[in-house]
């Protein structure tokens, strides 16, 4: 894949998480996904988008950069949501929140086979426990 197409590809499906359209993610994810070295599969990867959007239904991924380098990804997020679900033992606060994260990906056969992710879930906790 082209750099170009590369970067069509992840735009495409990080348009089609921000939909949180995650029915429609094995156009994008392998189906035996690894994540943070440990195979995790593409239910199972799933079922943690969906998490978090129950958590913050409006969530967003906002991409601020995006590094493409032959096979290998690596992009750079503000994510934002509002806390309308329990999260991480925390019961719904109400509050927005805002995080950075950083992921780097693999492709392999056009799909995403391999994902690095760094979020910054203790920032998101240190808000919804913030009473200022």
């Amino acid at each position: 894949m082209r750099r170009s197409e590369a970067a069509a590809f992840y735009r495409h499906y990080l348009a089609t998480g921000n939909a949180h359209a995650f029915d429609r993610l094995s156009d994008f994810v392998a189906e035996d996904v690894r994540v943070n070295d440990e195979v995790q599969g593409l239910p199972a990867y799933v079922a943690g988008l969906r998490e978090v959007v129950r958590a913050f239904p409006d969530y967003q991924w906002r991409l601020q950069g995006l590094l493409i380098d032959g096979a290998s990804i690596a992009a750079h997020f503000i994510d934002t949501g509002t806390h309308r679900g329990e999260f991480m033992g925390v019961a719904p606060t109400g509050r927005s929140v805002r995080t950075r994260e950083f992921s780097v990906y693999h492709l392999k056969d056009g799909r995403l086979a391999e994902v690095w992710v760094t979020a910054g879930n203790l920032s998101i906790l240190d808000q919804l426990r913030d009473a200022g």
